[in-house]
């Protein structure tokens, strides 16, 4: 019966996507002190439900959460809604239409839904994606459009997650990275928010008023500090060239004898250590001295591990 509980509560919130305790408690007839419990315990089991207090209050789950793709295959769903379908019109029963309002709430779209501007298609997936970032673009995308705030839990590089509601204005797409320039409320100003370090993203249900954005005003340089860039010299065999350009940009690399060079700026904030490994030995450093002594350190301890 607990769990049975559990996964009512998860539907009502897939079809609802938020409720106030008290409306859940009544409609199973549990105490409001069981809904917060089992809200508690399908956290534990990965489901983001979230307790929300003050203006925007109440239970919510995220709106990019999904059933996992192997929960029903889209055949399974359109039996079920079919089936469901022909019952209610021959049983007068809530039940059976609540089921039905919730199958066909969460019927699987099995293409990821595409941006198209113009001549232009983006896919915000990325290959093998689980759908979970794609469900992110959606959101954001959705909220953009739409004028809408959200509510969301932004996890930040150093581990720390902060909860906030905000205004998109803008998607951005840098170095193969999505981001979101938005009005943060907490901090009241704009932030720009990383897309693929939102944990879970849900629609307030309030809308904003959009503010006037110029190119010009944007500063793409919002990932990093100064002190965190530095020039980079890179030496890049032939045999890895590809992959290369892919990285750097085919306009950043030239041709030198049997190697080629690329001369840049790039974020030195760990992660490029980590990016120059990946390529074992076909990107080399060449300038500056500091960096060539991380790499050279932190293959060592590749080594010795």
């Amino acid at each position: 019966m607990k769990y049975q509980i559990m996964i009512d509560i998860m539907m009502l919130l897939l079809s609802k996507r938020k409720l106030t305790a008290q409306q859940i408690a009544d409609k199973y007839d549990i105490s409001a002190r069981s809904v917060y419990r089992y809200v508690e315990e399908l956290n534990v089991c990965g489901v983001p439900v979230d307790v929300v207090r003050g203006r925007y209050g109440g239970i919510t789950i995220a709106d990019t959460f999904r059933l996992p793709t192997g929960y029903f295959t889209r055949e399974e769903y359109a039996s079920c809604v079919n089936a469901l379908q022909a019952m209610s019109s021959q049983v007068s029963d809530a039940s059976i239409v609540s089921a039905l309002e919730k199958l066909q709430r969460q019927q699987k779209q099995e293409k990821r839904e595409l941006s198209v501007c113009g001549n232009i298609i983006v896919d915000g997936g990325t290959w093998g994606d689980s759908k979970s970032f794609s469900e992110k673009m959606r959101v954001c995308e959705k909220a953009v459009n739409e004028r809408q705030s959200l509510f969301i839990d932004y996890v930040s590089r150093g581990g720390t997650h902060s909860k906030r509601v905000i205004d998109p204005h803008v998607l951005i797409f840098k170095q193969n990275v999505w981001y979101v320039y938005a009005f943060c409320h907490t901090k009241q100003t704009f932030r720009t928010f990383k897309i693929g370090r939102i944990k879970n993203a849900t629609f307030t249900g309030n809308t904003f008023v959009k503010r006037e954005i110029s190119r010009d005003e944007l500063d793409l340089d919002f990932s990093y500090t100064s002190e965190e860039l530095c020039e980079v010299t890179l030496e890049i065999d032939k045999n890895s060239l590809a992959d290369a350009e892919e990285w750097l940009g085919i306009d950043n690399i030239e041709p030198l004898g049997n190697a080629f060079i690329a001369r840049m700026t790039l974020p030195d904030n760990g992660g490029l250590v980590n990016k120059i490994l990946s390529y074992g030995g076909a990107v080399k450093v060449l300038q500056p001295a500091a960096l060539k002594e991380k790499v050279t350190a932190a293959a060592k301890a590749i080594a010795e591990w």
